[in-house]
């Protein structure tokens, strides 16, 4: 929305913000307005969808941020094309649009003024947070959000307090609302890698907030409210932080990246807790600790928690992987956002994947710039013509060139990235960027506390476990000391290019578990999201929205179902603490026992229609115990409608040592090992024809014959 459009919009609100319009509005005849609401609901044909997205970069005096439009056009489409708002019933404020006077009055008038009983409204605000101690109440610090104009003086501040959204919130009249806060109140205390952006600023003491926030503010609390929103927090405990990650061509927030991701995909059947705790897998999985939140009372937590996700957005519709939003060249071309697609498939998401409408037509992707693309439309015979809306994941076209991309970050002096760049260009498979300009899948840098030492680090600036030099090391020793643990980072980024939960047809699920007393206790669940029912919601299979934890001595197994009509299938590999390939590759017995000469042979592990293994399946594989020290570990459970051959053969040509012949073990050569995974999925396909030459280069995956669900977990 145009500035001026906006002020002349709600310009009479401006003047009276919280005093005589605003209580006509919102606020006032908290009693016998509820008769009025209940005729208004009646007289209402359907439930109305609202939103007001708010996203600031540019701050007056903060440092600048990335992220916080993007989350605001990510929030937007998924609203629209996957849950079916109208856009002129979504205000967006961004940069200085999004002052607390715009943002407090566009709440009024836009959600306050129009919102009716049964209605949805969703409210978004990404850009910094903080805490703040008032003059008045110098011993309660208080979370508060940081608008555009952030500041009037040195003692003033022109915050937005979470507690007048909160009364905001719950002052609407209708209780399906959702608010999503991409921030953070707690300011970092310890050094970090440079140029990592956090959304949270340093506490001020002893401030005082504007007048007329503090009259709002007063006049908000003498109502009677009844509503409890649902507050969707990026953080889930206090000193965690909201960070920003540059992906495939643009920056967002990681909660407001995963968050939304995953609602394009997920079933009206999927409840608030499952939704958040594989949102918090995502964003575990892209190097961060930082885990998400929900605000509820004791009262209502249980309720809250197993609610089914249409209660958020009214959903009546289908998962898919993003949306055509408009139609081009006489119908022969579209313009795709793929949102709904996992962040590092999106990255290497190749010319020539194809895509459904839920007409049939199929789409040919052409070329892709960020979360957009565009499509050759294949045309169904005798079909009407193609219209914007969902389009789901049909043929997944990824490069045999993947390299394994460390970012170098900004803290090197310019000797130190020259020598890194010189020592990196002699290991295989491994490419440099310079941090903050390209994404990449880790970061070669200093340690912020010894600024002397080398070391490995996540995205989020996590150092990796054992990948610390000695003081005074140079560089060039440093990369070649961690050349050995690059092959297995790399094979795990290519089996996890294989994540299709949401997009896959094959009918399987998978249930990690730990063995103890009468029956095992589930720890995680997933399982293929196409094919769920979606009359029946989803069990919740946590009790933490957080990545979960398994106790060190403790015993775990898979329970495995194949729900379809087809045997398939099934390899499990992962990533133990970001530096050991692992997996589980059950040997058969030899013939001959007592003939040292015989070579084990390992055997595929298949599941019939309707049945349900448990891996490992062997009475003493039960006893798979869980050893120490703590670790951080990634599974993947792939399954296929054909034998995983090239696989296999590659793990028999490896030289294991003798009497390591384990369930499951670390890879001696798992980037073969991934290569002949991906191989194995790319040779049960059947969509080879048409491909312009592209075949030889790249993996052609098939939804239909394909299904990989991730687990992620710490050890403690």
């Amino acid at each position: 929305m145009k500035r001026r459009t906006f002020l002349q919009r709600i310009g009479s609100i401006l003047a009276v913000l919280g005093v005589t319009e605003a209580e006509w509005l919102t606020l006032g005849d908290a009693f016998g307005g509820q008769s009025l609401r209940y005729y208004q609901a009646l007289a209402q044909p359907s439930p109305r969808k609202l939103a007001l997205l708010v996203g600031i970069n540019q701050y007056q005096k903060s440092p600048s941020l990335s992220g916080c439009l993007t989350d605001v056009e990510l929030q937007r489409e998924l609203l629209i094309h996957r849950f079916g708002f109208q856009a002129s019933d979504i205000l967006t404020l961004t940069e200085e649009q999004a002052s607390r006077e715009f943002i407090e009055a566009a709440f009024l008038d836009h959600l306050g003024k129009q919102a009716k009983s049964g209605d949805v409204v969703v409210f978004h605000f990404s850009g910094y947070g903080t805490r703040i101690q008032l003059e008045k109440s110098p011993d309660t610090l208080q979370n508060a959000l940081i608008p555009a104009n952030e500041n009037q003086d040195e003692n003033i501040v022109n915050y937005l307090l979470e507690e007048t959204l909160l009364l905001l919130l719950r002052s609407l009249s209708t209780d399906r609302i959702t608010a999503i806060l991409d921030t953070s109140y707690h300011a970092l205390s310890t050094v970090q890698l440079p140029g990592l952006k956090i959304r949270a600023r340093p506490e001020l003491l002893a401030v005082q907030l504007t007048a007329t926030e503090l009259d709002f503010l007063q006049q908000l609390k003498t109502q009677n409210f009844l509503n409890t929103p649902l507050v969707l927090y990026a953080t889930s405990k206090s000193k965690q932080f909201a960070r920003e990650v540059l992906f495939s061509g643009f920056s967002a927030g990681l909660f407001t990246y995963a968050l939304t991701q995953y609602l394009w995909e997920t079933t009206p059947a999927t409840t608030i807790q499952v939704s958040l705790s594989h949102v918090g897998s995502s964003m575990y999985k892209l190097g961060s600790k930082q885990q998400p939140g929900l605000l509820t009372t004791k009262k209502n937590q249980q309720e809250v928690e197993t609610l089914p996700v249409t209660s958020l957005f009214l959903d009546n519709g289908v998962g898919s992987e993003g949306a055509v939003i408009a139609i081009e060249e006489e119908g022969r071309t579209a313009n795709l956002w793929l949102g709904g697609l996992p962040p590092k498939v999106l990255e290497y998401y190749g010319v020539n994947s194809r895509l459904t409408l839920l007409t049939g037509e199929q789409l040919v992707l052409r070329s892709r710039t960020g979360l957009t693309a565009k499509a050759e439309i294949s045309r169904v015979e005798g079909a009407s013509p193609p219209q914007i809306g969902q389009c789901q994941e049909a043929v997944r076209v990824l490069p045999r060139n993947i390299n394994l991309i460390v970012a170098l970050d900004t803290g090197l002096e310019r000797i130190e990235r020259v020598d890194a760049t010189s020592a990196f260009a002699g290991i295989a498979r491994v490419s440099t960027v310079v941090a903050k300009e390209q994404s990449a899948d880790y970061v070669f840098g200093k340690l912020p506390q010894t600024p002397s030492r080398y070391g490995l680090f996540t995205l989020s600036g996590e150092l990796i476990f054992n990948t610390a030099g000695e003081v005074g090391e140079a560089v060039k020793v440093a990369v070649q000391r961690l050349a050995p643990k690059f092959p297995s980072l790399l094979a795990a980024k290519l089996w996890g290019l294989t994540e299709n939960e949401g997009s896959s047809h094959l009918q399987v699920k998978g249930t990690l578990e730990i063995i103890s007393g009468i029956s095992p206790r589930v720890v995680i669940q997933r399982e293929t999201l196409r094919t769920l029912d979606a009359g029946t919601t989803t069990k919740k299979s946590q009790k933490s929205l957080s990545t979960p934890i398994l106790p060190i001595g403790s015993r775990m197994q898979y329970r495995v179902q194949n729900n379809g009509d087809r045997p398939v299938y099934l390899i499990l590999v992962g990533l133990k603490n970001n530096r050991t390939a692992i997996a589980f590759y059950p040997w058969q017995t030899p013939q001959e026992p007592n003939n040292s000469e015989t070579k084990p042979l390992l055997k595929q592990v298949v599941i019939a229609p309707g049945e349900t293994l448990t891996l490992p399946q062997s009475i003493t594989g039960s006893e798979w115990m869980i050893s120490g020290p703590a670790y951080d570990c990634e599974h993947q459970l792939i399954f296929s409608t054909s034998p995983f051959s090239e696989t296999l053969k590659a793990l028999e040509t490896a030289k294991y040592p003798t009497g390591e012949q384990q369930p499951i073990g670390p890879l001696v050569n798992p980037l073969e090992i991934a290569q002949a995974l991906l191989q194995d999925l790319d040779n049960v396909s059947a969509v080879k024809v048409e491909m312009n030459g592209t075949v030889a280069e790249s993996y052609v995956l098939d939804v239909n014959n394909w299904a990989s669900l991730s687990f992620s977990f710490q050890v403690m």
